[in-house]
């Protein structure tokens, strides 16, 4: 690969491209584009089906129906097909915790272990289509707990573990679950973190639960309300817990989970994907976008309580065959070559990661990472929001050692599945998601709707249904159709501003409300920001607008510096002209104030709405998914 990173490419070696299952992508792309239905269809004959679908698609705007009439089940996908195969030893799951211990899984012990929960379920009175709530740490159970709620055709709900009590109760009673699944507490950055404490009381005001069941990883010592809470260990050591489940035979539009994602106003959105569709786009943007391959160990570092860990650490690893890794605890605990740690300690091959995550760790230097052999690793992934040039750099030189193409996703958890995404075939630029994956159409728009040209900057839309798409808002149609189909009709508008340039890749700025307008001008918070992270002394950055009566607003920065760094006015101003230089004066910052930390989501994106409610005295509106 080249190593100019000034627009330029980074290609793949003629070695790499060999090897891949994808080796062209206009090739595939264009028959896609040509025979959208076909190309669907042959990719979810992949899977296995107890009944074949009748209609790969049926689109009744703004709402997708995909595989109609056909029955199938992810957790027989996800394991019991592999089962019935040579993969039954195979590692299926490798799993760490944060005090060192480590649990391993083959796909035949998974799927009892998932056999036996989902009968314990089931004794416990939960049916098709009933609501289990999930509240765990990053332990297996969290894992076992998903998938046997889908075996049976019940409906798991994750919430982070760790969230409010507040977050917690609103969730649960919007889904109106049946059972809690809970653990004493979890490891988090060498502190316990009381999650049964914060259930007690957020089940106090929930109507629907009839039982919490708790898993024992502490061994702190927890209230347990006679005649509701009962131990996980318990449970499954009786009789009813037998090891052999037969899938629940689901129709491909079912539902299969509710994930609440949450805004800066108003309830959290529950938002639903299906059995057939979700299955079908996870299981193919796993197998193309990390070029999964048999011997592959896949590490994704997100939390099953986001998307990205149902999509890219359960379903998407699992429908391949592969094997998946998870880590309970923080990336730098105790030291900051954790994560290397695992990498080389498990033979990690693919590793997917959130920008946040890589900059954090680009303050302590490479010598944490140079202690590590990371030879293994043959793809990096980047998650969550735009990865700015220098980390991009940086995990590419650094983690990859200039061998390892990165495949920067976008997507959402209202997509389900990777929506703009380079392939390992792809030339690559750094800042880029390069390019929409086969069978999806996107387009940079403006306030009519109508293409921006190069280099201009708009409105991301998706103008094609896709099969991984959420099937709706749950028991709230009426907020879908609002939420994502009002703004642009005929095209899911995805709340994010882009460009698109002249090889036609496409630039996430951010968020469209992550723009600042100043004198006339639109700056988006993330170019500001990266400029910034471009210094050497700048690890992480925030950007937000404040009124101005002249210029209608100016820019202030919140810097957090490297080791080695310290806060100065000489500093600031010198990262104000570097940041003049970097976009021009108008988009040099007013003010710049250096910081500790920045509020963050706990899936490691910066909450810039609660800095700018907090510099302009306002309230900060939900806070559920805040980090701290």
């Amino acid at each position: 690969m080249s190593t100019n990173h000034n627009g330029e490419f980074f290609y793949p070696s003629e070695e790499l491209k060999s090897k891949l299952h994808v080796k062209n992508y206009d090739e595939i792309y264009q028959y896609a584009a040509e025979h959208p239905e076909s190309f669907w269809s042959v990719i979810a004959s992949e899977l296995s089906w107890f009944k074949p679908w009748d209609k790969v698609l049926e689109w009744e705007y703004p709402f997708a129906r995909w595989f109609v009439g056909g029955k199938t089940n992810i957790a027989y996908n996800a394991l019991d097909r592999h089962v019935n195969t040579w993969r039954r030893n195979k590692l299926a799951l490798i799993w760490e915790g944060e005090n060192a211990e480590v649990r391993t899984y083959t796909y035949l012990q998974l799927q009892r272990e998932v056999n036996r929960f989902a009968n314990v379920l089931k004794a416990m009175g939960v049916q098709k289509g009933d609501r289990v709530s999930i509240y765990l740490p990053r332990i297996p159970e969290q894992m076992i707990a998903m998938l046997a709620a889908a075996k049976i055709g019940a409906i798991h709900t994750l919430v982070y573990a760790g969230f409010s009590v507040e977050a917690l109760r609103d969730r649960i009673n919007d889904a109106e679950s049946k059972i809690v699944v809970t653990a004493d507490g979890g490891f988090y950055n060498g502190k316990v973190v009381p999650l049964k404490n914060i259930v007690d009381e957020a089940v106090s005001k929930c109507p629907s639960i009839i039982s919490v069941i708790v898993v024992k990883r502490t061994g702190a010592d927890v209230d347990m309300t006679p005649g509701r809470d009962l131990w996980y260990h318990e449970l499954m050591a009786l009789p009813i817990a037998s090891p052999k489940c037969d899938a629940e035979e689901m129709d491909a539009t079912d539902p299969l989970f509710i994930l609440y994602t949450s805004g800066t106003t108003g309830k959290p959105k529950g938002v639903v994907h299906s059995h057939g569709g979700y299955m079908v786009g996870t299981y193919i943007t796993t197998k193309w976008v990390f070029d999964m391959k048999e011997e592959d160990t896949h590490w994704c570092t997100a939390d099953s309580g986001w998307v990205t860990g149902h999509s890219y650490v359960v379903y998407g690893p699992l429908l391949n065959g592969a094997t998946t890794v998870m880590y309970e605890g923080a990336p730098t605990y105790p030291l900051p070559d954790r994560w290397w740690s695992i990498v080389e300690r498990h033979n990690v091959t693919i590793f997917y990661t959130a920008p946040t995550a890589i900059r954090s760790l680009m303050r302590y230097g490479s010598s944490w990472v140079n202690r590590r052999d990371l030879s293994t690793l043959r793809i990096l992934g980047s998650v969550g929001e735009p990865i700015n040039p220098e980390a991009w750099l940086w995990f590419y030189k650094i983690i990859g050692q200039e061998r390892c193409p990165i495949m920067d996703t976008w997507w959402q958890t209202e997509t389900g599945m990777h929506i703009i995404t380079p392939l390992p075939c792809t030339p690559l630029k750094p800042g880029s998601a390069s390019k929409p994956f086969p069978g999806i159409v996107v387009d940079v728009v403006d306030e009519e709707g109508e293409s921006v040209k190069p280099g201009e900057e708009g409105f991301l839309v998706i103008k094609t249904p896709w099969p991984a798409m959420l099937q709706t808002v749950y028991k709230d149609p009426e907020r879908y159709k609002q939420q994502y189909w009002s703004r642009f009709p005929g095209v899911y508008f995805a709340g994010d501003s882009a460009k698109k340039d002249e090889d036609g890749y496409i630039w996430i700025i951010g968020r469209v409300d992550d723009v600042i307008k100043v004198a006339g001008y639109r700056l988006g918070t993330a170019e500001i920001e990266s400029a910034l992270v471009s210094h050497p002394a700048v690890a992480e950055a925030a950007a937000i607008g404040k009124p101005d009566p002249l210029k209608g607003n100016i820019i202030k920065v919140f810097v957090i510096l490297k080791f080695g760094y310290e806060p100065s006015e000489k500093l600031a101003q010198e990262l104000k002209n570097h940041v003049g230089h970097e976009l021009g004066p108008i988009a040099k910052p007013a003010e710049i104030q250096f910081v500790e930390s920045l509020p963050k989501t706990r899936s490691g994106k910066i909450m810039r709405r609660v800095l700018r409610a907090q510099e302009l005295g306002q309230p900060v509106g939900d806070l559920s998914t805040l980090e701290e």
